[in-house]
């Protein structure tokens, strides 16, 4: 059911888009190990010097997590400690929305298929709506649930996981919900995308398993060649692939839509390895919660680590912005980080 939303008063905060001191640079090269379970792995230095420039977000201890581009042009970021959504232009200005429920922890952020952006609310069980000029909607999810990450599907709808509640979750743009239990007891569903064939696909963290859901609701399970690997986020490869990552494997790992994995080692030994997106140069970004970097890998497995400037900023989410940039969430560092792919 909504609760009506409300315009908030134009972004409480906002401020100029002048680089952080220290973001400058960033250039840690490494190269990429063989990857196991398959052939594939190569390695080689990233080739370019990758650059990092870090913006301060306002808000105090934001915790920043996940960030989308948005369909105005700018970039979209949930602030779960802040509780708030923030846009940031492609020049560094940034302003902040603030939700309307008190405490909601807004985690996930993806750009709907009716022009606004939508979130998921972990802390009350909701969905959030926001338009580009800040007006915001909550639904209330049946039951008890947890929100974590949220997708478009290929029909027109919205999908998102619900953590603890072991869902898959759907909510169409007027904001009616379903949802559709994981097969698998305590799995903690986590990152969501679509797949090349029409279904959504999503990583089961403490299953070990890379599940797929119709857009009917029908499920499949997949497990992982590490089981304690934690799959974390996921995303479609320019191969067809699925691609994710392995928060505690440090890993990415590739599998097809039969279910045949591939997996790569993170050179940096405890990197935890947490956003993932495809990049405009056709590679797989990636950020490192524990290695406090971000990289990337080519489909053929050779991966390449950048360090980011502002130690123990804790980067989670991750996204290419219209710019061509890969834009990253650095929650502790309380910054939103912008690298040259």
């Amino acid at each position: 059911m909504p609760t009506g939303g409300v315009v908030s008063s134009g972004g409480a905060s906002s401020i100029d888009g002048s680089a952080d001191a220290s973001g400058t640079g960033g250039t840690s090269v490494v190269d990429g190990p063989a990857g196991t379970g398959g052939s594939g792995g190569t390695t080689a230095a990233c080739g370019t010097a990758h650059s990092v420039v870090e913006f301060a977000i306002p808000t105090a201890n934001s915790m920043a997590a996940g960030i989308a581009a948005g369909p105005d042009g700018n970039l979209w970021f949930a602030e779960y400690h802040g509780n708030k959504i923030g846009r940031i232009t492609t020049s560094g200005t940034i302003t902040e929305f603030p939700i309307l429920t008190t405490y909601g922890g807004p985690e996930g952020i993806t750009a709907g298929p009716d022009g606004n952006l939508w979130f998921a609310e972990y802390s009350y069980g909701k969905i959030g709506r926001i338009t580009t000029a800040g007006a915001v909607t909550e639904f209330q999810v049946p039951g008890t649930s947890f929100p974590w990450r949220i997708a478009t599907g290929p029909d027109g709808n919205l999908w998102f996981t619900d953590l603890i509640g072991d869902k898959i979750g759907r909510i169409t743009t007027a904001g009616t919900i379903t949802e559709f239990s994981v097969p698998t007891a305590s799995t903690e569903p986590s990152g969501i995308t679509v797949g090349p064939d029409g279904a959504l696909w999503f990583t089961e963290t403490l299953a070990g398993q890379i599940g797929r859901v119709t857009t009917t609701g029908t499920m499949t399970e997949f497990p992982i060649p590490t089981a304690s690997g934690q799959p974390q986020d996921i995303a479609l490869g320019p191969d067809g692939a699925l691609w994710f990552t392995e928060i505690a494997g440090g890993k990415i790992g590739r599998m097809t839509t039969t279910g045949d994995t591939t997996e790569f080692p993170i050179p940096t030994l405890v990197s935890g390895p947490g956003g993932i997106v495809v990049g405009p140069d056709g590679r797989l970004w990636f950020s490192e919660t524990s290695g406090n970097k971000v990289g990337y890998i080519t489909t053929s497995g050779a991966i390449c680590e950048i360090a980011i400037p502002t130690e123990t900023s804790l980067p989670q989410g991750i996204a290419v912005g219209p710019d061509g940039n890969i834009w990253i969430t650095e929650s502790d560092g309380n910054k939103i980080g912008r690298v040259n792919p």
